[in-house]
């Protein structure tokens, strides 16, 4: 059994593509089912983010076009244009890049926490959707030892780098005094409640949490001291926003280019800093096209977020170092596995063996014969049996000049030929 794991992220794709392939909550559990009833596919996890789609598989013959077809499906897309923009990696490969994955050392923020509780999610789901076994539960739970251990032993972590903090930043480059400005929240996940805390400490002071529940928003607005809306809400508070963050799940636009336009006359055109994290985006590209407004996608976060990480650099060299003898340690465990079907294989021939010889002696016993005699005739012929089938393939594999097989059979039995 091998691993394999198809995907797309930042590097390979565009935000286009990505939001095209990217796999909205409620889509979880269906598109397990189907991918583990493709036919090299016994067990499947599907890893969702604004910047990448991953699919983790244990399979028979690592053939990935099975996969690659099923996933353009999916999505209605092309698979010859899908694979163009993916990137496969198989065994070996495959568990170096969950394990960097996980270390957050293949993110577009270097050393990012959040891929993480992700990644544990996504295998949260796939277990509830009875995707994911033996093989990919052990290769999950190692790579979530080894991203601890990194976080651990590393400080790739240390500075505030994040999505998150760079969008705030950008927004320190426009207004020279944050204090003075509104923002305006959309959404109230994990990456929104990190942009509130960013924004805290840039020193804003009014912030409002729009979410399409307003009790997880009021959960949110209660911590950072903020106000509380609806979704439907938003086109009257978006004349008081100076800064307009949003990062939802949903699979439609929240904010339309007519919305903006109208806040913006009322607002006297005074500019307006806006950026989308999410994918698929929240914020209909139009809007960009307006004076006034700045408009910033994941993908324009990049070169903030490469001048932020270069602080982490060293030390994501100790973490990919620690990453490859992680690799070596889970396969050795992986070989170790794969011998207990050998050696039970083979303790269940002996004992096969020795009960058949067994019931012959005491047979042999039970009519009178000489104790003596059945003993010895109960020995002699369970080293015949339990040497023939070795001795015939030792002298077939000498006959046949395989040496190193013929070593190994004297380092099996702990032979000394000196003897």
């Amino acid at each position: 059994m091998g691993f394999l794991a198809i995907g797309i992220n930042h590097k390979t794709a565009s935000i286009e593509v990505r939001e095209k392939v990217s796999f909205a909550p409620e889509q979880m559990v269906e598109a397990l089912g189907q991918a583990k009833q493709l036919g090299p596919v016994s067990e499947v996890a599907i890893l969702s983010t604004c910047n990448r789609t991953e699919l983790y598989c244990s399979t028979s013959d690592n053939d990935h076009q099975a996969v690659i077809q099923w996933l353009a499906s999916y999505h209605s897309l092309s698979a010859e244009d899908l694979e163009r923009c993916s990137y496969i990696h198989r065994d070996s490969d495959a568990v170096r890049h969950i394990m960097r994955v996980a270390s957050g050392l293949d993110s577009m923020v270097l050393g990012e926490p959040q891929i993480l509780g992700q990644l544990k999610s996504s295998f949260a789901v796939a277990k509830e959707a009875s995707s994911v076994g033996a093989e990919l539960g052990r290769l999950f739970q190692t790579t979530f030892s080894m991203a601890k251990r990194v976080r651990t032993h590393t400080t790739i972590g240390e500075n505030p780098v994040s999505v998150a903090y760079a969008a705030v930043s950008l927004g320190k480059q426009i207004f020279s005094d944050m204090s003075q400005s509104n923002a305006l929240l959309v959404g109230a996940g994990e990456t929104i409640e990190l942009v509130a805390r960013h924004l805290r400490e840039a020193g804003v002071k009014r912030i409002t949490v729009a979410n399409r529940t307003l009790e997880r928003a009021k959960r949110l607005a209660q911590e950072f001291d903020a106000h509380a809306i609806l979704l439907s809400d938003i086109p009257d508070h978006l004349v008081d926003a100076d800064i307009v963050i949003a990062s939802t799940a949903s699979q439609l636009p929240i904010l339309g280019k007519g919305a903006v336009e109208r806040a913006l006359k009322k607002r006297k055109h005074r500019p307006m800093f806006m950026v989308d994290i999410a994918v698929p985006r929240d914020i209909e590209p139009e809007v960009g096209e307006l004076a006034d407004v700045y408009l910033y996608t994941v993908d324009d976060l990049r070169e903030v977020v490469e001048e932020n990480q270069k602080s982490r650099q060293k030390a994501a060299e100790s973490a990919e170092s620690m990453v490859v003898v992680g690799v070596q340690e889970f396969e050795v465990r992986q070989r170790e596995l794969d011998s207990v079907g050998i050696l039970k294989a083979y303790r269940k021939q002996a004992e096969q063996i020795k009960q058949a010889e067994l019931d012959k002696a005491l047979k042999q016993l039970e009519k009178g014969d000489d104790a003596e005699v059945v003993l010895t005739q109960l020995a002699r012929s369970l080293t015949n049996k339990m040497v023939h089938a070795p001795s015939i393939q030792i002298k077939k594999a000498s006959a046949e000049g395989r040496k190193e097989l013929v070593e190994w059979s004297q380092q099996l039995f702990q032979l000394d030929l000196q003897d």
